[in-house]
């Protein structure tokens, strides 16, 4: 299938933004959608035994917030497959080696998504600082994830450009209350329980080595992975945040932007 045909046949779905409507408007408007097409799929044409649910960087994170929900829906069809573009799937942890070796790599700066990520909670934008410093938890509550969230889990070869292991700032109890509701398996899906992820469909990872969510992707495909579920990974070296959406913008497309959509076409073929 050509990448024309490709983008022509796909399903966007639009969600109410932040910061007019925080966090779970987004989750909650995308899951409305996405059950309202699963259940009615024949009446738009479309094979419900063949639905692939797909986002990129936050859209990802909402793909599987969606995902959660979807797993005890007994009256639906079960989605085929997801496709995740550079993934966001926490916020325990902000000085993992990809957010130390890419804070200032275009086209997302780790100040700047610290920043939305505050917004799109709570609707504004303060206490960045703190947050980046990874003051926003207590040791106790980053002992109870750190199976799951750790530098310890990041493979050595992506260590290479650099990391320094982090000592966290002094713990905010201001900062844990403005970020606590992060903690939630739908805010952070690299955090939902074994028993969820063990019913979530195959699934097409794309990370990017200068990408500050590198490491996000990592992770998750981990998780996934010791869960029993089949992960297609391709990472792009030569990749930043945001390269799959440069397709078509002639100058501004990157080797890796085209290459990394005929990656997903090849997963979507099988299907």
């Amino acid at each position: 299938m050509p990448l024309r045909d490709f983008f022509l046949t796909q399903c966007w779905f639009s969600y109410p933004l932040a910061p007019e409507h925080p966090y779970p408007a987004q989750q909650l408007s995308c899951y409305a959608a996405v059950s309202h097409f699963l259940k009615n799929a024949q009446d738009y044409g479309v094979d419900p035994e063949r639905i692939v649910l797909g986002g990129d960087s936050s859209g990802g994170a909402i793909v599987a917030a969606v995902s959660q929900e979807l797993v005890s829906r007994k009256d639906l069809p079960r989605v085929k497959a997801h496709v995740l573009l550079y993934p966001y799937s926490q916020t325990l942890d902000f000085n993992l080696p990809s957010h130390q070796q890419n804070h200032s790599v275009p086209l997302l700066f780790k100040r700047y998504a610290v920043s939305f990520t505050v917004r799109y909670l709570n609707g504004s934008d303060s206490d960045v600082d703190g947050i980046m410093a990874n003051a926003h938890l207590s040791q106790e509550v980053r002992a109870k994830y750190q199976k799951w969230v750790s530098p310890d889990h990041i493979p050595q070869e992506f260590k290479v450009r650099g990391y320094v292991p982090f000592v966290p700032s002094l713990f905010s109890e201001d900062l844990f209350r403005l970020f606590e509701r992060t903690l939630e398996p739908r805010f952070s899906p690299l955090l939902a329980e074994d028993a969820v992820l063990r019913q979530f469909p195959e699934t097409f990872l794309l990370t990017c080595e200068y990408d500050i969510f590198r490491d996000d992707g990592l992770l998750y495909k981990r998780r996934l992975e010791e869960n029993g579920v089949a992960v297609t990974w391709h990472h792009l070296g030569d990749g930043f945040h945001g390269i799959s959406l440069l397709i078509g913008l002639g100058p501004m497309e990157f080797p890796g932007t085209r290459r990394s959509l005929q990656r997903v076409l090849q997963f979507l073929e099988r299907f």
